[in-house]
């Protein structure tokens, strides 16, 4: 479908700190202002991760689960949990995200450096994650950091079946210190390579950083969807700090109605990813 643009928000992500971007919605208020202002302008699916009273990275089942439930209340978002959670999360936690209930969650193809650190994702962990997506009707993302993870997918399908709702999205994450650059010619390369993977396979693509604009135009461009957010994204333009998630949405969306591919609904997003209805 590239008649419209499917646009998810990822409003926190667990790397930036608050004392260092004040604007991150960390709380659970902060959280569905934020979802209920981006959705108005034309968000249809909201990339979640939480934060715990110290605004710290959390996959507490807990507050997980009160997440889930009052975005459902407030907003007609797909709801789309991490199961990255913070690089430091152990794998048993990042599993139990699913217990939360989400309407998707992400499905990271493979290791990968991350700056500093390491993005640990073992091939038997894919696996069991992917599975256990399949038996509770979760929806993947899978979440694509350089280019060798697309051929991973393709192994994995091949191997263990098509996700719940039997349509295939990836994200491709760009820019990342480690991973694949934020730049066209990446993501024409990981548009090619889309080939090998079900027909009717969709893309969306993240730019982080200095590379937010370049991915989304090439996106846009190539028949792609976009995600923005301040998890990718904390600076608007050079030395001007993003005020808020709906500054990022707001110009993703304007960047989309000018390719003449204006924002998808949420009821055509869930069409689109084969997410049951709201309120099933």
């Amino acid at each position: 479908m590239t008649t419209g643009t499917l646009i998810t928000v990822a409003p926190t992500g667990a790397e930036s700190a608050k004392a260092e971007v004040p604007a991150l919605p960390v709380t659970l208020d902060e959280l569905l202002l934020t979802a209920k202002e981006c959705e108005a302008l034309g968000a249809a699916v909201i990339h979640v991760h939480i934060r715990d009273d110290e605004a710290k990275p959390t996959l507490d089942q807990g507050r997980l689960r009160e997440t889930v439930a009052a975005l459902r209340e407030s907003t007609d978002l797909v709801v789309q949990l991490s199961s990255g959670g913070a690089v430091t999360d152990p794998e048993a936690d990042r599993l139990a995200v699913l217990d939360a209930g989400p309407d998707m969650a992400s499905c990271t193809m493979g290791t990968v450096n991350f700056g500093d650190d390491v993005f640990l994702n073992r091939w038997e962990f894919i696996v069991d994650l992917h599975t256990r997506m399949q038996e509770r009707g979760v929806v993947p993302e899978y979440e694509i950091f350089d280019l060798g993870h697309l051929t991973a997918l393709q192994r994995l399908l091949g191997k263990y079946g098509l996700p719940a709702g039997g349509h295939v999205h990836v994200d491709f994450v760009m820019g990342v210190p480690g991973g694949m650059p934020g730049t066209t010619e990446a993501l024409v390369a990981c548009r090619q390579a889309l080939r090998d993977l079900p027909e009717g396979t969709t893309f969306s693509a993240t730019g982080i950083g200095r590379s937010t604009i370049p991915v989304m135009l090439a996106s846009l461009s190539t028949g792609g969807h976009l995600r923005v957010g301040m998890e990718d994204t904390v600076t608007y333009a050079k030395g001007s700090p993003v005020e808020s998630n709906m500054q990022l949405v707001a110009r993703a969306v304007g960047f989309a109605q000018l390719a003449q591919r204006p924002p998808l609904t949420t009821a055509q997003a869930r069409e689109l990813l084969g997410v049951p209805a709201a309120g099933r």
